[in-house]
């Protein structure tokens, strides 16, 4: 009988353990960590996000001088024209106003704002040297170089607006027509859906 009475007393005691290692401050602990991070997770998808800054409409296709492209180095209000950002990649100037974070005045690529960027983004330079304030034709660069370049453009045409050439000492501008304008602009808006 004293057997029976201590098997009936082991379940008592296994549940109350079970019980009291649950109620244990370290598990309540972990417990309600968990329920404020699954809640974080949860919620934070919830919320509306911010509103955006307005952006500046397109801009129509042109060509630029080097010395024209200086003018569109951000320094200006971000939400105006003076306040565009420009910078030329392997002859091809693009519109990345919406990078200002990067290419703005205070952003890490900031130098290349309003000039050609095709030397420093082949060399992995952002120092003044790889900046030229007249027109540089990149032929003392080595094939990497010049690989590294057309990377760049690659990814500076998926995802910034492309409005105009980079202008070679006597070359004359381009007249664009306003169906290519259109159609940029198109492209421009499946651009912004996808950012």
């Amino acid at each position: 009988m004293a057997d029976g009475v201590e098997s009936e007393a082991a379940p008592e005691s296994g549940e109350g353990g079970l019980l009291a290692e649950l109620l244990s401050p370290i598990n309540l602990f972990l417990i309600f960590l968990c329920l404020y991070l699954l809640y974080k997770i949860v919620g934070g998808r919830c919320q509306p996000s911010p509103p955006s800054k307005p952006r500046l409409p397109p801009m129509k296709k042109r060509d630029f001088s080097p010395q024209e492209l200086q003018k569109f180095d951000g320094r200006g209000e971000p939400e105006t024209e003076e306040g565009r950002i420009l910078i030329a990649v392997n002859g091809k100037v693009f519109d990345v106003s919406r990078g200002r974070a990067f290419y703005g005045p205070e952003g890490p690529y900031g130098i290349f704002a309003g000039r050609d960027a095709s030397r420093g983004l082949g060399t992995f330079s952002v120092d003044k040297e790889a900046i030229r304030d007249e027109y540089d034709d990149l032929s003392d660069l080595n094939a990497m170089q010049w690989e590294s370049i057309r990377e760049w453009e690659q990814q500076f045409q998926e995802k910034y607006d492309y409005v105009g050439r980079l202008l070679k000492p006597g070359e004359e501008p381009h007249d664009y027509t306003d169906e290519e304008d259109v159609k940029e602009a198109e492209q421009s808006k499946e651009r912004t859906k996808d950012d």
